[in-house]
């Protein structure tokens, strides 16, 4: 579409003029997804493994043709990591989409985000503030989803707790012992948020040191026996990107989040 194409040099109106009107990078999208859930299968079968893993394309500044590229191919999940991008795109695609907020979160954006109503999951809340403000939103917006989409009523929103799994101080996420007594907080405060799983970003490359993937196994069984979970595996774990997320899937990732494998390098320069 016309609009999509625009956005993309609102900021610089000299390439506005010359821009070609379908200036959609040339990705083999369809063969890329292809290749990827090849990988994943090929590792689950190899290893045995016993769960699944869903593969969330990672979206973030990608137009929506190559969405709808890879929607046409057969992806459901997609991941977005800034809110107004998320909030433009989810109307230009298909309502049967599951949108993964992936990105940081600010209290104050939660509001145009409770507005899509094929919000699937929230990945990325850290913080009582953050779950408590979901949680009005959630409830105050109920009726604007409905409008868009009938179906989506009275759900609830699934939401992982992350987990900054490395140490890294350029990383969000609470500290591993903080897990378990925010989802606590979480099940006990926000009836219309479901703790459904833990997400960490890691290391750049721990395909040589897995120590973040172990870390956020151990805080799914911290987490899942506080709540009073009989199996800790009906928790999610989301890990793994595109660099590790064979690995990541044969370290027991439900939930692997893969970008510019199957979109190509990212553009920035939005």
């Amino acid at each position: 579409s016309s609009s999509s194409s625009s956005s993309s040099v609102r900021s610089n109106p000299v390439m506005a003029e010359a821009a070609p009107a379908s200036a959609v990078p040339d990705v083999d999208v369809a063969g890329n997804l292809a290749r990827v859930r090849a990988a994943l299968e090929e590792t689950h079968a190899t290893k045995s493994l016993t769960h699944t893993t869903r593969l969330v394309a990672v979206s973030k500044t990608k137009p929506v043709e190559l969405l709808q590229a890879a929607y046409d191919a057969g992806q459901r999940d997609f991941g977005e990591n800034y809110v107004q991008e998320l909030a433009e795109k989810a109307p230009e695609m298909p309502l049967d989409i599951r949108w993964h907020f992936i990105g940081h979160l600010q209290s104050n954006k939660a509001k145009v985000l409770c507005a899509i109503p094929n919000l699937a999951v929230v990945e990325t809340v850290d913080t009582e503030k953050l779950a408590l403000e979901l949680e009005k939103r959630w409830v105050a917006l109920a009726d604007e989803r409905a409008e868009k989409d009938p179906s989506s009523k009275g759900r609830v929103l699934s939401v992982f707790i992350q987990v900054n799994t490395s140490g890294e101080e350029s990383k969000s996420g609470v500290e591993p012992p903080d897990a378990a007594p925010l989802a606590a907080f979480i099940t006990e405060n926000c009836a219309n948020l479901k703790v459904a799983g833990l997400m960490t970003i890691g290391m750049p490359d721990y395909t040589a040191t897995p120590e973040n993937f172990e870390c956020l196994k151990k805080c799914r069984s911290d987490v899942a026996e506080r709540l009073g979970l009989p199996d800790e595996n009906v928790l999610e774990l989301s890990m793994g990107m595109s660099s590790d997320f064979a690995l990541a899937s044969e370290m027991g990732s439900t939930n692997v989040r893969v970008g510019s494998t199957i979109f190509g390098a990212r553009n920035y320069n939005k």
